[in-house]
Protein backbone atom coordinates (compact mmCIF):
# COMPACT_ATOMS: atom_id res chain seq x y z
CA UNK A 1 0.00 0.00 0.00
CA UNK A 2 1.79 3.16 -1.16
CA UNK A 3 0.68 6.73 -1.60
CA UNK A 4 1.29 8.80 -4.72
CA UNK A 5 1.58 11.95 -2.60
CA UNK A 6 4.43 12.60 -0.18
CA UNK A 7 3.42 12.82 3.47
CA UNK A 8 6.03 14.78 5.46
CA UNK A 9 4.40 13.91 8.79
CA UNK A 10 4.53 10.19 8.09
CA UNK A 11 8.05 10.40 6.63
CA UNK A 12 9.38 12.16 9.74
CA UNK A 13 7.54 9.80 12.05
CA UNK A 14 8.93 6.71 10.33
CA UNK A 15 12.44 8.22 10.38
CA UNK A 16 12.10 8.63 14.16
CA UNK A 17 11.33 4.95 14.72
CA UNK A 18 14.91 3.62 14.62
CA UNK A 19 14.72 -0.01 15.84
CA UNK A 20 11.57 0.63 17.86
CA UNK A 21 9.37 3.44 19.09
CA UNK A 22 6.64 3.65 21.70
CA UNK A 23 3.53 5.61 20.74
CA UNK A 24 1.10 5.71 23.68
CA UNK A 25 0.58 1.98 24.41
CA UNK A 26 1.77 0.67 21.05
CA UNK A 27 5.31 -0.54 20.54
CA UNK A 28 6.35 -0.15 16.91
CA UNK A 29 9.32 -2.23 15.77
CA UNK A 30 11.04 -2.38 12.43
CA UNK A 31 10.72 -5.82 10.88
CA UNK A 32 12.42 -7.44 7.88
CA UNK A 33 9.34 -6.58 5.81
CA UNK A 34 7.77 -3.45 7.25
CA UNK A 35 6.83 -3.04 10.89
CA UNK A 36 5.42 -5.00 13.79
CA UNK A 37 3.03 -3.36 16.26
CA UNK A 38 2.08 -4.77 19.65
CA UNK A 39 0.93 -3.55 23.02
CA UNK A 40 3.87 -2.34 25.10
CA UNK A 41 2.89 -4.79 27.87
CA UNK A 42 3.65 -7.55 25.35
CA UNK A 43 7.18 -6.28 24.65
CA UNK A 44 8.83 -9.53 25.79
CA UNK A 45 6.11 -11.96 24.72
CA UNK A 46 7.10 -14.41 21.99
CA UNK A 47 5.28 -13.99 18.67
CA UNK A 48 3.43 -17.29 19.00
CA UNK A 49 2.06 -16.13 22.38
CA UNK A 50 0.19 -13.26 20.72
CA UNK A 51 -2.86 -13.22 18.48
CA UNK A 52 -1.87 -12.15 14.97
CA UNK A 53 -4.18 -9.37 13.79
CA UNK A 54 -4.97 -8.35 10.26
CA UNK A 55 -5.06 -4.63 9.43
CA UNK A 56 -8.82 -4.96 8.91
CA UNK A 57 -9.21 -6.01 12.59
CA UNK A 58 -7.40 -3.07 14.18
CA UNK A 59 -10.39 -0.73 14.42
CA UNK A 60 -12.41 -3.40 16.22
CA UNK A 61 -9.53 -3.96 18.67
CA UNK A 62 -9.47 -0.24 19.50
CA UNK A 63 -13.23 -0.11 20.12
CA UNK A 64 -13.26 -2.04 23.42
CA UNK A 65 -11.22 -2.61 26.57
CA UNK A 66 -9.93 -6.06 27.50
CA UNK A 67 -13.12 -6.59 29.55
CA UNK A 68 -15.30 -5.68 26.56
CA UNK A 69 -16.33 -2.17 27.66
CA UNK A 70 -16.64 0.43 24.91
CA UNK A 71 -13.61 2.76 24.61
CA UNK A 72 -15.11 6.16 23.67
CA UNK A 73 -11.71 7.82 23.98
CA UNK A 74 -9.27 5.98 21.74
CA UNK A 75 -6.34 7.58 23.53
CA UNK A 76 -7.34 6.24 26.95
CA UNK A 77 -4.66 4.02 28.52
CA UNK A 78 -6.84 0.91 28.29
CA UNK A 79 -5.99 -0.60 24.91
CA UNK A 80 -6.27 -4.40 25.11
CA UNK A 81 -3.06 -6.39 24.90
CA UNK A 82 -2.22 -9.91 23.70
CA UNK A 83 -1.98 -9.09 19.99
CA UNK A 84 0.52 -8.21 17.31
CA UNK A 85 0.15 -6.75 13.84
CA UNK A 86 2.59 -6.97 10.95
CA UNK A 87 2.30 -4.22 8.34
CA UNK A 88 4.30 -4.18 5.09
CA UNK A 89 5.04 -0.47 4.66
CA UNK A 90 4.72 3.11 5.86
CA UNK A 91 1.21 3.57 4.50
CA UNK A 92 -0.10 0.46 6.29
CA UNK A 93 1.62 1.64 9.47
CA UNK A 94 -0.16 4.98 9.17
CA UNK A 95 -3.49 3.23 8.59
CA UNK A 96 -3.03 1.02 11.66
CA UNK A 97 -2.01 3.92 13.90
CA UNK A 98 -4.90 6.06 12.69
CA UNK A 99 -7.28 3.29 13.67
CA UNK A 100 -5.67 2.92 17.09
CA UNK A 101 -5.03 6.62 17.76
CA UNK A 102 -6.85 8.81 15.22
CA UNK A 103 -4.72 11.77 14.14
CA UNK A 104 -1.73 10.82 16.30
CA UNK A 105 0.87 11.10 13.53
CA UNK A 106 -0.41 14.50 12.42
CA UNK A 107 -0.50 15.71 16.03
CA UNK A 108 3.01 14.35 16.65
CA UNK A 109 4.27 16.11 13.53
CA UNK A 110 2.70 19.43 14.51
CA UNK A 111 4.33 19.25 17.93
CA UNK A 112 7.79 18.78 16.40
CA UNK A 113 7.93 22.32 15.04
CA UNK A 114 9.86 24.99 16.93
CA UNK A 115 6.58 26.85 17.49
CA UNK A 116 3.89 24.16 17.80
CA UNK A 117 0.42 25.39 16.92
CA UNK A 118 -1.56 26.03 20.09
CA UNK A 119 -5.33 26.21 19.77
CA UNK A 120 -7.23 28.53 22.07
CA UNK A 121 -10.10 26.78 23.85
CA UNK A 122 -12.57 29.59 23.16
CA UNK A 123 -11.74 29.80 19.44
CA UNK A 124 -12.22 26.04 19.18
CA UNK A 125 -15.42 25.71 21.19
CA UNK A 126 -17.03 28.71 19.50
CA UNK A 127 -16.96 26.70 16.25
CA UNK A 128 -18.78 23.74 17.84
CA UNK A 129 -22.34 22.86 16.92
CA UNK A 130 -24.63 20.01 17.78
CA UNK A 131 -23.96 18.05 20.94
CA UNK A 132 -20.59 19.78 21.57
CA UNK A 133 -21.93 23.33 21.56
CA UNK A 134 -22.52 23.04 25.31
CA UNK A 135 -18.73 23.31 25.78
CA UNK A 136 -19.10 27.01 24.98
CA UNK A 137 -20.89 27.46 28.31
CA UNK A 138 -17.92 26.47 30.49
CA UNK A 139 -16.16 29.32 32.23
CA UNK A 140 -12.41 29.48 31.75
CA UNK A 141 -11.96 28.29 35.33
CA UNK A 142 -14.27 25.30 34.76
CA UNK A 143 -12.57 24.51 31.47
CA UNK A 144 -9.23 24.55 33.28
CA UNK A 145 -10.60 22.11 35.86
CA UNK A 146 -11.86 19.81 33.11
CA UNK A 147 -8.45 19.92 31.44
CA UNK A 148 -6.72 19.05 34.71
CA UNK A 149 -9.11 16.15 35.35
CA UNK A 150 -9.69 14.69 31.89
CA UNK A 151 -6.40 15.37 30.15
CA UNK A 152 -4.35 13.80 32.93
CA UNK A 153 -2.13 10.95 31.71
CA UNK A 154 -4.18 8.50 33.81
CA UNK A 155 -7.10 9.10 31.43
CA UNK A 156 -5.62 10.24 28.12
CA UNK A 157 -2.32 9.34 26.45
CA UNK A 158 -2.84 11.57 23.43
CA UNK A 159 -2.03 15.14 24.32
CA UNK A 160 -3.26 18.08 22.30
CA UNK A 161 -1.79 21.55 22.28
CA UNK A 162 -4.40 24.00 23.52
CA UNK A 163 -4.90 26.57 26.21
CA UNK A 164 -7.64 28.26 28.17
CA UNK A 165 -7.09 31.99 28.48
CA UNK A 166 -6.80 32.26 32.26
CA UNK A 167 -5.03 28.94 32.86
CA UNK A 168 -2.25 29.28 30.27
CA UNK A 169 -1.93 25.51 30.37
CA UNK A 170 -0.61 24.01 27.19
CA UNK A 171 -1.45 20.37 26.68
CA UNK A 172 1.25 17.85 25.79
CA UNK A 173 1.23 15.90 22.55
CA UNK A 174 1.35 12.13 22.23
CA UNK A 175 4.78 10.94 23.21
CA UNK A 176 6.90 9.39 20.50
Amino acid sequence: MTSALPDPALEQFVARIGHELLLAQVLIRRAPRGFELRHVEDRSTEEDGLRLLQLSEVRALAQNTASGAFRPLKSAPNLPHGWRLAVPDDAALESALNQLYPGAIADWHAAQSAQPPVTDYRAFTNRQTGMYRITQMLSDAHAGSVIAACCHRDFCLKRRLWTVADSRRTRRVTRA
